[in-house]
């Protein structure tokens, strides 16, 4: 992959992030915004821009971080297929920590568990749209990669919005790494030209 490949990738990630991140976040806080005067609206949308492009920076940091372990791991698993194992089980250990710690930290008296897991359960559906999305794009073995990268770089992405448990904060850094993070795994394989 070129320079200028690179380079537009950076970039449209980016932006993808940023936009994203700066809509929810406006809806959000909608009244913040809108009253007042109009440099209130401006200056908070560009705090929002800024903000998002904050988190789709880290969401591309873990991108190729993501990368690398997947080199790594093909190397010293020394199979596709034990290495594919080894990430299906991180991911259902990723879902199990996003419901069950989750819970544990943060449920009110006579909370049950079923409201902590509607969440992991909702990223659990939309990597596996993902991933079936990116194997019918490339091939098979790409499925299982993509999937592992959507839920668990995705959640080690959101950590520090996890550990506050701020609903706003939550949906406001969420948005911009899911986000971020499909556009990556959607189109790299169109910008180098190879099955991947």
């Amino acid at each position: 992959m070129n320079s200028r490949k690179v380079v537009y990738l950076f970039f449209s990630t980016l932006l993808v992030g940023s936009i994203s991140g700066a809509i929810v976040g406006f809806i959000l806080d909608f009244h913040v915004y809108t009253e007042g005067s109009f440099l209130n609206l401006f200056f908070g949308l560009l705090w929002l821009l800024g903000i998002c492009a904050a988190f789709s920076l880290i969401s591309q940091m873990g991108f190729f971080a993501y990368l690398t372990l997947h080199r790594f791991g093909l190397a010293l698993f020394r199979s596709q297929k034990l290495w594919n194992y080894v990430q299906v089980i991180l991911v259902a250990f990723v879902i199990f920590d996003l419901i069950y710690f989750r819970f544990v930290a943060f449920a009110e008296p006579g909370e049950t568990i079923f409201g902590f897991m509607v969440m992991p359960i909702l990223l659990l559906i939309y990597g596996l749209v993902i991933a079936y999305l990116k194997a019918k794009g490339t091939n098979q073995g790409a499925f299982i990669p993509a999937l592992f990268f959507i839920v668990v770089v995705t959640t080690i992405e959101w950590v520090p919005a996890l550990t506050v448990n701020d609903p706003k904060w939550l949906w406001l850094y969420f948005t911009p790494l899911i986000t971020a993070n499909t556009w990556q795994v959607l189109t790299l394989h169109r910008l180098t030209k190879q099955e991947s």
